[in-house]
Parts: C-alpha cells; structure tokens; sequence
C-alpha cells in the first residue's frame, strides 16, 4: 500500500481550489441570470459563457486540489487525452444541466433532472481525471465511499442549478457562490478519501506527462479566464442599472450603444464573452 498525502502543500492547493470553484460559481450564477432575462440567441450566449464558467471552474478546483495529491514511492504523472476529457465532459453536463433547468416546463422537475445530471457528470469528470493520473502501481475505491461522493455532487449540483434560476439579490449570490464552491470541494475531497493505491515498483514506462508540464499550465490559464470574465461581466451593467443610470441622468444613452441590427454584422472583438454577438432582440432586456 502506498501511503498518500492530498495535502502535501498543506493548506494552498485546498484554498486555491476553493476560490477556483467559486469564481467559476459566481460567473456562471451571473451569466445564468443574464440569461434567464433574454431569449433567443442572447439567451443561448449566456448559458454557453455560464457552462464554460461553472464547468471549468469545477475541473480547475479539482486538479488544483490534486496539485497537493502525493503518493510516497511512486511519481504522479497524467494522460492528456483524458485530462482533456475529463475537462469536456464537465462544460458538456453543466450546460445540459442549465438547459433542462432554463427550459424545463415544470420548475422543479427540470431542477431535479437537471441537478442529477450535472452531479452525475461532475462525479464523471472527477473519476475520469483520476483515471488520467499514472503511477507506479494502481487505484482501487472504497465503493461506499464512491456513492457519497456522487450523492454529494448531485446535491451540490442541484442547489448550484437551484440558486443559478432562482437568486437575484447580488449579496444572495455571493453566499451562493461561497456555498457550491464549498460543495464541489467536499466532493472531490469525498471522492479522494474512497482512494488507495497498490503500489507495483516493477511497472515502468508510466507515460503521460508531468503537472507541471500540462496540468498546472491549463490550470492557471482557466483560473485566468475565469477571473478575467467575472471582472468582465460585473463591471459591464444590467438592463436595470442602465436604466437607472439613464433616469438619473448620469449616462446618455450613446454609452450603450445598440448592438448592430444586422445579425451579419459583427461587433468588434465578438465572441464567447460578448452573448449579444448574434442577436440583438433582448439586449436591453438581458440581465
């Protein structure tokens, strides 16, 4: 048996994953009600740009925490094409989670169906990225264990999808954001305690690369993106704080300038962040 420590950097990797997962809570609770005020193209902009966000916040909190994941005898090395997929199937589950939820009929059946998708899916890509993970020997899983941890992630899912339809108050939404990333990293932690490892000195030639190699570089490039688009979208105003604003005779309304009628024209630097890039029939209505 190999003896394992998952806090090798003591309390860094725990911490720094913890923000990762509520940064990625915070912008896709944002996005989503953004969302839930437009319709059309603009609503499905907001709910792509909320997906990345919650996905990518959840599989960075997760290989950050792993950052800390050591294993005495044996070097931690990862396989690419899982790690990517791992990665996939979190942004995937997450959007099929916020579109149940956003255009469900029945309120809370689609949170239901919705919240046990996506839990599903965040426990997929945790034990994808664990299948990705190459060392000199092997991992068995506590099979109860296991179970708590995908029970874990359907509730933390369900509350997460919950607060994304349901919060409006922006206080309200930090307390959520603070709440799923706590969520999401008892989860992972959970499915880190079901983790033992039979370690084989014999097998060589481990493949994969390195953390530092890939993971971490990926690692902080999304934890990058994830922050930059927060600082994005809660800066750029609601439909409601323009309108206040143009009450209060503060800005004109040349300082919101319309976006082009012709949904062939382009604005400039359109793209994932800008969810107004080809419709432009709720932008004064987009929350």
């Amino acid at each position: 048996m190999g003896t394992l420590n998952h806090f090798s950097f003591g309390w860094l990797t725990p911490v720094l994953s913890y923000l990762m997962a509520c940064a990625g809570a915070a912008l896709g609770l944002r996005c989503t009600l953004r969302g839930l005020a437009a319709s059309g193209a603009v609503r499905r902009n907001w709910l792509v740009t909320a997906a990345a966000a919650i996905g990518s916040g959840i599989w960075t909190m997760h290989f950050v925490a792993m950052f800390g994941f050591t294993v005495d005898g044996t070097e931690l090395r990862y396989n690419v094409p899982l790690t990517v997929l791992s990665l996939v199937v979190a942004v995937l589950v997450t959007g099929l989670g916020l579109t149940v939820v956003t255009y469900g009929r029945h309120r809370g059946l689609a949170l239901l169906g919705g919240g046990f998708t996506t839990g599903v899916g965040v426990a997929a890509m945790h034990y994808l990225g664990m299948a990705a993970v190459r060392m000199h020997g092997g991992l068995r899983y506590d099979a109860g264990t296991v179970a708590l941890s995908v029970l874990v992630a359907v509730g933390a899912a369900t509350a997460a999808l919950w607060a994304a339809v349901t919060i409006r108050n922006v206080y309200a939404a930090v307390a959520a954001s603070l709440a799923m990333g706590l969520a999401v990293s008892c989860m992972h932690y959970t499915g880190m305690a079901a983790v033992h490892v039979q370690l084989d000195p014999a097998r060589t030639g481990l493949g994969g690369v390195s953390p530092m190699e890939f993971v971490f570089p990926l690692a902080v490039g999304l934890g990058s993106f994830l922050f930059l688009a927060s600082a994005f979208v809660a800066l750029s105003p609601t439909a409601q704080e323009r309108a206040g604003y143009l009450a209060a005779g503060e800005l004109t309304i040349e300082e919101f300038p319309a976006p082009p009628a012709h949904p062939d024209v382009e604005l400039p630097g359109a793209g994932l962040l800008d969810p107004y890039r080809h419709g432009s029939e709720s932008h004064d209505r987009a929350a």
